[in-house]
């Protein structure tokens, strides 16, 4: 069983930058894909970022390519969401999930496709 919690949300500037953090408990990622996902006040969740469990392939929603910037440590414990050039439509909750087995370039979109999921952490972006 995994516990996942993200960390690292708040305010920021548009234009500006900021880091989330999904720590893991219970287990590493070892064998894990790992997804951000956003859901903004009215809005369905959606598909933010993916990373592989071999770490080797990312995917990104086309409304974050080129400015966030999915990670993990190397003890495969925490996974990061690195947000530049923020803009106020980035605004949302923001969690993290995952999903063990697949393979090694599997990279799921889908919130149906995740087990495990964190509570989620604020990102309010202000223009």
């Amino acid at each position: 069983q995994v516990q996942l919690a993200e960390s690292g949300g708040g305010l920021a500037q548009a234009g500006g930058s900021l880091r989330i953090s999904c720590a893991a408990s219970g287990s590493t990622f070892t064998t894990y894909a790992m997804g951000w996902f956003r859901q903004a006040p009215g809005k369905e969740r959606e598909f933010v970022a993916a990373l592989s469990w071999s770490g080797r392939i990312t995917r990104y929603a086309d409304s974050v390519e080129g400015r966030f910037t999915m990670s993990r440590d190397k003890a495969k414990t925490t996974v990061y969401l690195q947000m530049s050039d923020l803009k106020p439509e980035d605004t949302a909750v923001y969690f993290c999930a995952a999903v063990p087995g697949g393979s090694s370039y599997y990279t799921p979109r889908l919130s149906s496709d995740y087990t495990y999921w964190g509570p989620g952490t604020q990102v309010t972006v202000s223009s």
